[in-house]
């Protein structure tokens, strides 16, 4: 947006002073030259004067992706001098890869088939889905809405999940959404967008930003793992609040989302489970690490129920709108 600018009125010529012969004149004559012999306020601007508008707040198109090649050592160099305590974390595993293999609109179809799932019931649905629109290739908008309900149930979808898809399918074809628009949209304008389809929310929004799109400075404040993992690393006394993440995490910015990861592979290296207790994320990311990721959304549901006293249970629900 270009700079506007104003232009001061010039300042009206001040009348000349009276001679002195003429101090006998009459109180309103020297009321008026009085006013007249104020420089300053006949500088500035009339009361009526329209004031500069202020412009409105925009936000900077995303930079370089963590999925650009060394964005990822970038943020490790960055948050390894920024926080020491981090930086044993980050030396004690292997660098994170943020890789995804599909286009938005795919991602954001797959997120909601795992949606509440188990990770081997999601697969079997998610394979069946596919089939039924035959093979990857074939996921867009169009065919996703030339699916009804009946044949999405018939695969194992429920109505609820069945309407979220035609949400976000139409979403696409009015040209509400699309995937370049999602690629070059700011994180916010993002979340604001996203969270009108249905059965999107702010959880599974941070995570499509996260791990499909590969942001780099996400913060998944409400993510139970993640504030977890913040107690553990500061030594805090309670499980932080979505609300104080912000100010506890304020030194790995521009690069939260690398922050985030970790804190998933510090709970996951303190969990004892034969199965990977804290993923590192949940969308659309391959194998092994996608499995890891789609287990999270049944995971957080259990601790949800274990540590309720701790959690707000409006923001700790992921997928939801």
């Amino acid at each position: 947006m270009g700079e506007q600018s104003l232009s001061q009125p010039k300042p009206q010529p001040l009348s000349p002073s009276p001679p002195a012969a003429a101090a006998s004149t009459s109180t309103s004559s020297s009321l008026a030259i009085a006013a007249a012999s104020r420089p300053k306020k006949a500088a500035h601007p009339p009361p009526n004067s329209n004031p500069p508008k202020k412009p409105r707040l925009t936000f900077a198109i995303p930079g370089r992706p963590l999925s650009a090649a060394g964005e990822v050592g970038a943020a490790i160099r960055h948050l390894r001098d920024a926080d020491p305590v981090l930086a044993a974390v980050i030396d004690a595993h292997d660098a994170p890869v943020f890789q995804c293999p599909h286009r938005p609109f795919h991602s954001l179809v797959r997120s909601i088939l795992y949606q509440q799932l188990a990770f081997k019931a999601a697969a079997s649905v998610y394979s069946r889905f596919l089939s039924l629109l035959g093979g990857e290739a074939s996921v867009s908008p169009d065919a996703v809405l030339a699916l009804s309900p009946q044949q999405l149930r018939q695969i194992g979808v429920s109505p609820r999940k069945a309407s979220y898809l035609h949400d976000l399918a139409r979403k696409y074809v009015s040209g509400i959404l699309s995937d370049s628009a999602i690629i070059n949209m700011d994180d916010r304008s993002l979340a604001a967008m996203l969270t009108m389809v249905k059965g999107i929310g702010a959880w599974s929004v941070h995570m499509f930003m996260i791990f499909s799109l590969a942001r780099p400075d996400v913060l998944p404040s409400a993510d139970l793992g993640v504030r977890k993992g913040v107690q553990m690393l500061y030594e805090l006394e309670d499980v932080p609040r979505p609300s104080q993440m912000d100010k506890l995490c304020e030194r790995w910015r521009p690069y939260r989302s690398v922050g985030a990861w970790y804190m998933w592979r510090l709970i996951e290296s303190k969990v004892p489970q034969p199965a990977p207790a804290i993923p590192v994320g949940s969308l659309a990311l391959p194998s092994p690490d996608g499995q890891i990721m789609l287990q999270h959304q049944q995971q957080q549901q259990q601790q949800q129920q274990n540590v309720i006293q701790m959690i707000d249970p409006l923001q700790m629900l992921p997928g939801m709108g």
